[in-house]
């Protein structure tokens, strides 16, 4: 199992964004969160088999029609906060 945190610049709030992240990840039956930060970025942490999560990393740096991304930087963490199943959180 893979996990990640990854922290997401550009035009990633206000965009249906974390919506489209919820979206990728349940498509992929992928577990964790996604949530707005206080300086415009979108953090989130997600847990799944390597080549799905990598997949859904890269849904991710092409983001939704409506985002720009610039950036996405990611780290491999121990554990996932998830109750087997991806959430946003507000």
């Amino acid at each position: 199992m893979k996990k990640y945190y990854a922290l997401v610049s550009g035009l990633v709030q206000g965009v249906g964004f974390r919506q489209f992240t919820m979206a990728e990840a349940k498509s992929r039956n992928l577990y964790g969160w996604v949530r707005n930060t206080s300086d415009g970025d979108v953090e989130l942490e997600v847990e799944g088999p390597e080549e799905t999560v990598e997949d859904f990393i890269e849904a991710v740096r092409n983001g939704s029609p409506s985002s720009q991304v610039e950036n996405v930087k990611t780290t491999p963490i121990d554990q996932v906060e998830h109750k087997n199943k991806f959430d946003v959180i507000l």
